[in-house]
């Protein structure tokens, strides 16, 4: 079987430890589709896989980026289709690993970028500098609300990326994105692993008290001191990074940025659920249970 095995779902739902068994068992190399990932030094909070954890499996599009450059959905779709190419060029199964949902779309479908124009971005950016994020986002949601519920209210470059397409093309943002009952490129098989809040809640809770007792905060000032983290970044508006620059620039205690990291990721869990409980092709895996096993009786392997 070479046909891609996409593995998605919501945060510490255990999609890193099923793509390693299943490329172990597919002759399978994984491609990341977690968007904080690619980013070199980012690892302790974004639980990137040690190399000793990778298990001797190759991955691709892990730390690719620096933390000073600004994200890219249509960069990354590039890059990680010609990985996808290259690993079916080798007759081996790609085993595409993630969660990041506009870049898990931006690979299984053939996601035609809307097109771009300076004077209407600009038109949004000076809009976002008259009255903030918080203010912008809530004008994004309510012309498009579905568009609001999957960029985090926080997060500038895509709101107004947003508010520009809306204008361009007179449709609601997620019009310009491929339907999800297109059938997937490569054929790719999409599992997703279900979970619960109760049991996906505690697990969110340890993971992120492990990260601070694991050096997340030496992380990220070794990230700021020596590869140019800041705060206004893509990167630096990252689910607990943001929260620990917070910690570092004094204005909150390290008891409330652990506590909001928590509940951030909480809040994008929501929005993950959301987004892959609409996309038909995606097959469901209970996450509590023995994931491999039920993958593998899904995928019909030996």
């Amino acid at each position: 079987m070479h046909q891609p095995i996409a593995v998605v779902g919501p945060t510490a739902s255990g999609k890193s430890a099923l793509g390693i068994a299943l490329a172990h068992a597919l002759d399978g190399e994984v491609v990341n589709v977690d968007s904080m990932q690619l980013y070199r030094g980012m690892d302790i909070g974004t639980a990137k896989l040690t190399v000793e954890e990778r298990e001797g499996i190759v991955h691709h599009q892990l730390d690719v980026w620096d933390v000073t450059e600004t994200a890219s959905v249509a960069r990354f779709q590039s890059d990680a289709v010609a990985d996808v190419d290259d690993i079916l060029s080798r007759g081996k199964t790609p085993i595409l690993v993630g969660g990041s949902m506009l870049y898990v779309q931006s690979l299984v479908d053939d996601w035609q970028f809307p097109p771009t124009d300076t004077h209407v971005r600009e038109k949004y950016e000076r809009r976002l500098a008259e009255i903030g994020i918080g203010a912008l986002h809530g004008e994004l949601a309510a012309i498009d609300p579905e568009a609001a519920a999957i960029i985090e209210d926080n997060d500038p470059r895509r709101t107004v990326r947003a508010l520009e397409v809306i204008e361009l093309t007179g449709q609601p943002f997620q019009a310009s994105q491929p339907p999800k009952d297109a059938p997937p490129r490569w054929g790719t098989r999409i599992i997703g692993l279900k979970t619960t809040p109760e049991w996906l809640n505690p697990r969110i809770e340890l993971r992120t008290n492990l990260m601070f007792e694991r050096g997340f905060v030496e992380e990220v000032k070794d990230l700021v001191a020596n590869h140019g983290l800041i705060t206004d970044s893509t990167a630096g508006r990252a689910i607990g990074y943001a929260q620990v620059l917070q910690y570092l620039g004094g204005s909150l205690s390290l008891e409330e940025a652990i506590d909001r990291t928590i509940t951030g990721t909480r809040r994008y869990v929501r929005r993950q659920r959301s987004w892959f409980n609409r996309d038909p092709r995606v097959t469901w895996i209970d996450a509590a249970g023995d994931t491999f096993a039920q993958a593998h009786a899904l995928l019909g392997l030996e």
